[in-house]
């Protein structure tokens, strides 16, 4: 397929990188910022731009070479950078190991890149919202149309701006949002006069940022067509009704906003009963979404009737072979390029609470070679190492059911426990048992309310493992004395490859990686020196 570049020229680029990337549409052209909204077929030329960028912006490693694709933002970069500030995966050789070992300084290109990419795309985005704006109300755009495009950038905008505070700001929890966030960036820059505006405005706090996030979504839910599960292209690679609302949910269990999860999640959750042996069974009310009947039905390139939103990836445009997920995830391999550079950790695979006849420990992993030459443990999850073809899964049904369960278990008064969150947490774990009618969760399975948090939450980790979720249930549990670590939990040493500790149920071997308190300055990621040297105003996270 013939590739053209998206080009939105900038009067000043202040702290972005410039807008120049090869995206997957035909015919071969080029478009400036001054003409770009004059046709529709324009306007979705730029809307595919925003999107690009999302996938992946200019990788710049810092060192004085030239610039590369690495995944940067979402296209693979948040799934992996995710992954190994956990302890779920191990960083096998030494690509990964500054963000392993939580050692980034305001110097070093993953935490730098992400803070670069994240506010190129949100640029990019702000730039689209105001041309599609003027094309709606000129004409150029039918007002549906021009509202649709405008509330997938809405949805973009604050994806970028919630991965930041992951990463570069402490969680709600701690004193309700009081601590510094990031600059939420909501108008674009692009002349001198949104260059100086830019550098007066600080960090926001958490709250604040969180506040302006939810409304984002909440305009883009308004906006955006609904979507019909299973069709992929425009149903999962552009974001829909259902994404918007998902991504809501997300945000609000992390705010631990529990009522407002169940209040969203009630609109892509039918309120009746639901029979969780036949999880099929359960379908969103708004697009039709559900889970794939099989463990592994939704990571066929990640499009299934279960794959709410996901990020597009192809052979003619992908992350490349220093970043694409079925290459760093995957068994190392000359035959297919596969590099097997972050393994299985046995933290996660020996854990008491995944049962030995889990499905998913067959058909969703493999041992094979690691980069080093020795047997280790990976995920089939990402399948085309080839042409690094795989979809990026951002959002799942199974995400939106677990976290649902979640907001039902702790709005339970006292310590009850809540039988639609067993029926919820259920419907997603029963997929993957051998015996579900006798080995599904009952209400006698908790004791507490607690215990049927804490069940839910280790589902999480199995279900979810190597898509990038873990580090924001880390983060977003820092505080909680129950069922947080206080901080980044020690994880096993950089490299480990002794496939014999990997026992169902068995002795985690000593890890290696000590565990890095919440107290300490190392828990945030620094802000990027580039932009302190341009915006001062921006405050850097103590301790750097």
């Amino acid at each position: 397929m013939k590739r053209i570049y998206f080009i939105i020229t900038l009067a000043m680029t202040l702290f972005f990188m410039g807008c120049s990337k090869q995206i997957d549409l035909a015919p071969y052209t080029s478009i400036a910022s001054n003409t770009a909204f004059l046709t529709a077929d324009r306007c979705l030329l730029v809307l595919n731009g925003v999107y690009d960028a999302a996938q992946s912006g200019i990788y710049d490693p810092l060192n004085g070479t030239a610039n590369s694709v690495r995944g940067y933002p979402f296209g693979a970069a948040a799934v992996e950078q995710e992954e190994m500030r956990g302890e779920d995966m191990v960083n096998v050789a030494t690509f990964y190991a500054v963000t392993y070992a939580n050692t980034c300084t305001p110097l070093t290109p993953n935490n730098v890149n992400m803070w670069k990419e994240c506010y190129a795309l949100i640029n990019k985005a702000n730039i689209a919202i105001n041309g599609f704006t003027t094309a709606g109300s000129t004409g150029v755009l039918s007002s549906s149309v021009a509202n649709d495009y405008i509330g997938q950038c809405l949805f973009l905008r604050a994806m970028a701006h919630h991965e930041l505070l992951l990463h570069f700001a402490k969680p709600y929890a701690d004193n309700n949002g009081a601590s510094l966030g990031i600059p939420y960036r909501n108008f674009p820059i692009e002349s001198q006069v949104s260059v100086d505006l830019a550098k007066t405005l600080p960090r926001e706090t958490v709250a604040a940022c969180y506040t302006k996030i939810l409304a984002d979504l909440d305009q883009a839910e308004t906006f955006l067509q609904t979507g019909t599960a299973g069709l992929g292209g425009y149903n999962t690679y552009y974001a829909t009704k259902a994404a918007a609302i998902a991504l809501k949910m997300r945000v609000k269990l992390h705010k631990g906003d529990w009522a407002g999860v169940i209040t969203e999640g009630n609109k892509l959750v039918p309120t009746t009963t639901i029979n969780p042996q036949n999880w099929t069974s359960v379908v969103s009310p708004i697009g039709g979404w559900k889970l794939t009947s099989a463990v592994d039905g939704a990571f066929t390139n990640n499009i299934s009737e279960e794959s709410i939103f996901s990020i597009k990836n192809d052979a003619l445009d992908n992350p490349g072979t220093n970043a694409s997920l079925a290459r760093m995830f995957g068994v190392s391999s000359t035959a297919t390029g596969g590099r097997g550079l972050c393994s299985i950790s046995p933290i996660l695979w020996n854990m008491p609470e995944w049962t030995c006849s889990d499905k998913r420990r067959t058909i969703l992993y493999i041992n094979g070679s690691d980069n080093t030459g020795a047997t280790n443990k990976f995920t089939l999850k990402y399948k085309d190492p080839v042409n690094q073809s795989d979809g990026t899964p951002y959002i799942r049904y199974a995400e939106v059911l677990l976290t649902l369960a979640e907001a039902e278990a702790w709005n339970a008064a006292s310590v009850a426990v809540a039988t639609r969150s067993i029926d919820l947490l259920n419907t997603v774990r029963n997929r993957a048992l051998a015996a579900p009618l006798t080995d599904a969760y009952t209400v006698a399975s908790f004791a507490t309310k607690n215990a049927l948090i804490n069940a839910i939450l280790k589902e999480r980790r199995i279900e979810f493992a190597a898509e990038g979720k873990r580090w924001g249930d880390i983060h977003r549990y820092a505080t909680n004395a129950t069922f947080g670590f206080n901080g980044v939990p020690d994880k096993m040493i950089s490299g480990f490859n002794v496939i014999s500790s990997f026992v169902c149920g068995g002795i985690v071997p000593a890890t290696g990686t000590p565990a890095i308190p919440y107290s300490d300055y190392r828990f945030l990621w620094p802000i990027p020196q580039q932009e302190r040297n341009t915006n001062p105003i921006v405050a850097q996270n103590p301790g750097y």
